[in-house]
């Protein structure tokens, strides 16, 4: 089931500190148009079934990426679409927004994405994955 898009949006503002629906708006439209260009098939339609309609016809926009960007590059490429942005600021939108959209989802579809992403995004989305503590030499 999809989540409003009052409550999406202020999930946004709130864990965005940002002062006004509008800045939430911003940050989403744009946060949402670069991870729809990343995902494909079955899992991008699954997120977009859960997000507000708005958003999720954002996430389904037909751009797609030439190629997947690291974690960190997707940062600056929002740090870019935003006015005035830093890769600092930006990195506090993108990780607001996908978490808000990773609790949309629900663990086991948050689960698919991250696997139709590079590494580095599980942080983004609040996620962090466990890594496997290597055995120490013998």
């Amino acid at each position: 089931m999809a989540m409003h898009w009052d409550v999406f949006l202020d999930q946004v503002r709130e864990r965005g500190d940002y002062p006004s629906r509008t800045e939430a708006d911003r940050a989403a439209r744009t946060v949402l148009a670069l991870l729809g260009a990343h995902l494909v098939g079955e899992v991008r339609a699954d997120l977009a079934a859960r997000l507000p309609e708005t958003f999720a016809l954002i996430l389904l926009n037909p751009l797609r990426a030439a190629e997947p960007l690291s974690a960190e590059r997707f940062v600056r490429a929002t740090a870019a679409w935003i006015e005035g942005a830093t890769e600092r600021t930006a990195a506090w939108d993108v990780s607001a927004v996908l978490s808000v959209a990773a609790d949309a989802a629900g663990e086991e579809l948050t689960r698919r994405v991250l696997l139709q992403l590079p590494p580095g995004y599980d942080l983004l989305f609040g996620r962090p994955q466990d890594s496997p503590v290597p055995d120490p030499a013998p």
